[in-house]
């Protein structure tokens, strides 16, 4: 799954030499023996047989992404190719679309397209299937070839084919590839607030929330009334990141603890002193596309009681990977930890819940296209405490400050539902007046 992930310290194993071989011992490593001998029976077989020669190389490598696939999602071997996708991810821009995808049954699905990039203008949704690339099929290939092909020169023409739940015929879509600058960070200021879109968490994010907060406050001339921080369709990024945002806007406090196997190797992060905001109101909006690295900074500011976290429940993506060196230029991406927030209470599978259910009511949409999150993945990691399954719909349905439709809203000149009643909410609090937010546990379930 092409997606930012968590960067985490590599972990190192240690073998244990002991002066007798106990029987349960033996058994393991003759069930293993075992194991191994039918993979190379399987792998002299098809060198041998195939109808075409294929070679070593491309047998190991396959074997090695089937046994990483077997385990969760998240976990996969990065093969060169990957570690460019991964360094223009995390430092470099690119030319082409604007899109965050993944692998689903042999199929490239949209996670979010990135604002202000050609698929979002071209109104590419997440949860679109793309088919087809410049007319040919893509279905079955990989999904560094389907990266690659949607790549390419700024200003090259390409045609991609979605096919999107609910409609019922392809829809082709032409688009201009463009160079996609991948800034982390935006801002400006609206009725007083301060608004703060972080689109993904590379390695100048926290730094760029800093200087944003700066600029804002110098625009204004003063501090602003409180701040709108925009965490909608950011995929995530890197631990580090997150981190530094997330202190940006805390005094003190622990900001997420991170689990592996064993119990006891647990790692906490914390806040330093100081809160670059003074304690003015936030409001933070996340949705579906919500996901990793914007989950730990929603869910600490949520369970400091720092923020409102406004919207809609987030992706659910709780795991960290650790990307462990084979050589020069491939490694491991390989999960090997959960992630919790302050309270702790893990966000895989469930998401955060925000302390306020508001609908994108100017997307008509809304209500019938699929939601995809983590929990929607094939051999997701479990969580027994994930939130239940009640649909947006269903928690707003009788609210009636949500009793519009898209074109109602669309008529009082309100282009984004969800930002306009958080700029509202800050808009209402009085000076010195925290914003309300629901309590929050380790064991809060809906």
């Amino acid at each position: 799954m092409i997606r930012p992930f968590l960067q985490a310290t590599a972990i190192a194993g240690a073998l244990a030499l002991v002066p007798v071989t106990t029987g349960a011992m033996a058994q393991v490593d003759s069930g293993t023996y075992r194991e191994l001998d039918l993979f190379m029976d399987v792998f002299n077989t098809v060198r041998a047989d195939y109808v075409d020669q294929v070679d070593d190389k491309t047998l190991v490598e396959g074997a090695v992404q089937g046994m990483l696939a077997a385990l969760d999602p998240h976990s996969g071997y990065v093969s060169a190719k990957d570690f460019e996708n991964l360094r223009i991810a995390t430092e470099g821009n690119y030319g082409g679309l604007g899109l965050t995808v993944s692998m689903e049954d042999r199929t490239v699905k949209v996670i979010a397209p990135t604002a202000d990039t050609p698929a979002d203008r071209a109104g590419i949704k997440a949860g679109d299937y793309i088919t087809h690339i410049n007319g040919k099929l893509i279905f079955g290939g990989t999904l560094d070839e389907a990266v690659a092909e949607m790549r390419g020169p700024p200003g090259s023409n390409i045609t991609i084919t979605i096919v999107r739940p609910g409609r019922d015929r392809p829809i082709e879509v032409a688009l201009k590839r463009e160079v996609i600058v991948q800034k982390p960070v935006k801002w400006e200021v609206k009725d007083g607030i301060g608004y703060i879109a972080i689109n993904t968490f590379s390695q100048a994010t926290g730094a760029d929330t800093r200087a944003a907060i700066a600029a804002i406050d110098k625009s204004l001339g003063r501090k602003p009334a409180g701040y709108v921080i925009d965490l909608r369709n950011n995929g995530g990024g890197l631990l580090t990141q997150a981190i530094e945002v997330t202190d940006v806007f805390l005094d003190q406090g622990e900001i997420v603890s991170q689990r592996g196997r064993d119990k006891r190797d647990i790692e906490r992060f914390y806040a330093r002193k100081g809160d670059d905001t003074g304690g003015l109101p936030i409001v933070v909006l996340i949705d579906a596309g919500s996901a990793s690295a914007s989950e730990i900074v929603a869910g600490a500011l949520q369970d400091h009681h720092r923020a409102l976290v406004m919207g809609e429940r987030s992706f659910g993506k709780g795991s960290v990977q650790t990307l462990l060196p084979l050589s020069s230029n491939t490694a491991l991406r390989l999960t090997t930890a959960r992630y919790y927030t302050p309270s702790g209470k893990s966000v895989q599978e469930g998401g955060i819940e925000p302390d306020l259910m508001v609908p994108q009511l100017s997307d008509p949409d809304y209500k019938s296209r699929p939601v995809f999150r983590e929990a929607d993945l094939r051999r997701h990691l479990i969580n027994e405490a994930a939130a239940d399954d009640r649909t947006l719909e269903e928690d707003v349905k009788a609210d009636p400050r949500f009793d519009m439709t898209a074109e109602q809203v669309k008529a009082k000149g309100i282009e984004d539902f969800q930002l306009h009643y958080a700029l509202q909410t800050i808009g209402r609090v009085k000076p010195g007046q925290a914003l309300a937010a629901r309590p929050t546990t380790a064991t809060t379930k809906r």
